[in-house]
């Protein structure tokens, strides 16, 4: 067992730290996902707030704040599930590779990998299917097709099938994933 180790510093130690020069900010790590999802989340946070407002401000709810809202919500979280697959920040058990023989990991871990493309690809073509059978369905509060949001988690789910096979991809030229070896991924991203 490590014992943690506290260095006393100064105030005045803590008040140069303001004065350095800050790390240049890497935006290289974010894909085009990221930045739509980012997009539909400060869309939802106005949304929010507009409901807000009117709701306590004002005393004059706006209806369509609120639909809108929840499904800026589902399109941030599928988006988001994206942004986690191609990053390999889903949840994931690895204690088991741990007590596995390094090889029966290395297969395990593979399998797992198919497993999630072939899942992703199943709920693909599932919401595809669906899309198509809701097309008519409009709106509660506001006049716009439903299936809007049905597409945008179908593109979620094929994107989340893409990334998945070049995490399998990655993993196979690397020779380890992240369920085998996840201090390797601590710090960065795939």
């Amino acid at each position: 067992m490590t014992q943690e180790i506290h260095t006393q510093i100064t105030a005045e130690e803590i008040a140069q730290v303001f004065d350095e020069e800050p790390p240049p900010a890497d935006l290289s790590i974010y894909a085009v996902e990221d930045w739509v999802t980012m997009a539909v989340f400060w869309g939802m946070g106005l949304c929010v707030f507009l409901q807000f407002f009117t709701r306590y401000a004002l005393n004059d709810s706006l209806a369509w704040t609120e639909e809108i809202a929840i499904n800026c919500l589902v399109v941030v979280v599928f988006l988001g599930s994206v942004m986690c697959t191609r990053m390999t920040r889903h949840i994931h058990v690895d204690m088991l590779y741990r007590y596995l023989p390094a090889h029966v990991g290395r297969v395990l871990a593979l399998a797992v990998s198919l497993i999630s493309i072939g899942f992703f690809a199943y709920m693909s073509w599932l919401l595809w299917r669906y899309a198509g059978i809701v097309h008519r369905e409009r709106m509660v509060t506001i006049d716009l097709p439903r299936n809007l949001v049905f597409y945008t988690v179908f593109a979620s789910f094929f994107l989340m099938m893409l990334r998945q096979i070049q995490v399998f991809f990655a993993d196979l030229r690397r020779g380890y994933s992240v369920l085998e070896r996840p201090e390797a991924f601590e710090t960065q991203g795939i």
